[in-house]
């Protein structure tokens, strides 16, 4: 486990990490977000770190000289290592798509969650909790079903029968809540926390980002440290987002890159929570607004993480745009078709989003571009359900068809 300290994001006071240490009381849950500080200069100063051999298929756990835990449990060996495809279309020639949907619950997820177990584990935890739209609370529980810590899940009621029914098998105690996921989120905290149970709730606990950031070191490695000009990601609570930049700037920050990509983050149109946050500028202020999407892994009025995100995506001259359902729907079918891949709502937005921005001449074919797709579609079959066909022949329709 790497030496490390907590910064907020806001007044940049400076902690000891210590369990149940989240958030700068100073500046509290949203606006007192805490950042992962490592020794920068050591790390850059082993003789050996720019000799790392790095394996395209290891998991996530090869960058432990960046991460705060070891790993500890049997699926970690499995988390990360996800494949990152090179396609040719929309006029891009070189276009990567970084797809998550391959980690054991088939999400991104899983970064967070595995480093969330092991701090768990390391602070000496029985119970783990958290609230999540769905993606989060099933990685959770199905990567800690085979500890012996508890798992409490609460999540809205109205969450997709494909993220339900990871957690109803994992053996999770799930607690499904009549209520939006801010307003589920809110009651699972103050629960968790009053009953001391270790938090995997986004934003709030620091080392999840940890987990997440992986994926941008994956990104390099995979693509032999050939740095691309943008990166589109989809954003609700703005960990994900947060994290990347951070990935690609730790590894900068270490000597082993010269460059930080353009980090676009991807909304849906009917609840922008963090772009009009960003767009409405320097200070950034939390906002709560309502609002619903087809994407529910994004849905989120109350993002968490929202200072982090906006401050990181300005340092690399990045910005948010939307999509609207219908955008979003399209991209799912053209994916698919282009690529093969069936990416959920949430995953998909990237490709909408860089079909938007080529569109506006924003993005062009000399530019390399990466979408990170995070999770896969078999967890939202019904967002796709009215694009799916009912047609059915009989055996001579058959038989006609094809004489």
């Amino acid at each position: 486990m790497n030496n490390h300290i907590l910064k907020c994001i806001t007044c940049k006071k400076e902690f000891d990490p210590k369990p149940g240490l989240y958030y700068c009381e100073d500046c509290g849950q949203i606006m007192g977000t805490l950042e992962v500080i490592y020794d920068y200069e050591t790390i850059k100063e082993k003789s050996n770190i720019k000799d790392m051999k790095f394996d395209k298929k290891a998991s996530m756990y090869q960058f432990n000289f960046l991460l705060p835990t070891e790993s500890k449990c049997k699926f970690d060996e499995y988390v990360g290592g996800t494949p990152l495809y090179k396609f040719d279309f929309l006029g891009i020639k070189d276009v990567l798509l970084k797809y998550d949907g391959s980690n054991p619950s088939s999400s991104y997820k899983d970064r967070a969650s595995s480093i969330a177990i092991n701090r768990a584990l390391d602070e000496g935890n029985d119970t783990v909790f958290c609230a999540s739209t769905g993606n989060a609370a099933s990685s959770l529980a199905m990567l800690n079903a085979h500890t012996k810590m508890k798992t409490y899940i609460f999540v809205p009621a109205a969450i997709p029968d494909g993220k339900r029914a990871q957690l109803e098998i994992s053996g999770a105690e799930v607690m499904a809540v009549e209520g939006t996921y801010d307003e589920v989120y809110d009651l699972s905290l103050e629960l968790g926390l009053k009953k001391g149970w270790y938090c995997r709730s986004a934003a709030i606990n620091p080392y999840l980002l940890e987990g997440k950031k992986t994926g941008a070191f994956e990104i390099i490695i995979q693509n032999d440290f050939n740095i691309p000009d943008y990166v589109l990601i989809g954003v609700g609570d703005g960990t994900v987002i947060s994290s990347l930049y951070k990935g690609f700037w730790e590894f900068k920050e270490i000597g082993l890159t010269d460059k930080i990509p353009r980090i676009i983050g991807v909304q849906a149109e009917g609840i922008p929570a963090i772009k009009k946050v960003f767009d409405k500028g320097k200070p950034y202020t939390p906002i709560t607004i309502k609002g619903e999407t087809i994407a529910d892994s994004i849905s989120v009025g109350k993002p968490r993480d929202v200072i982090k995100a906006c401050t990181y995506i300005e340092a690399c001259n990045g910005y948010f745009i939307t999509l609207t359902d219908e955008e979003i729907l399209d991209a799912i079918i053209e994916l698919g078709k282009e690529t093969g891949l069936f990416a959920e709502p949430a995953g998909v937005v990237p490709y909408g989003g860089l079909k938007k921005l080529i569109y506006e001449e924003k993005i062009t074919e000399s530019d390399t571009v990466c979408l990170v797709i995070t999770g896969n579609g078999l967890k939202d079959v019904s967002a796709v359900e009215g694009l799916i066909s009912t047609e059915s022949l009989s055996i001579k329709d058959l038989e006609k068809r094809f004489e």
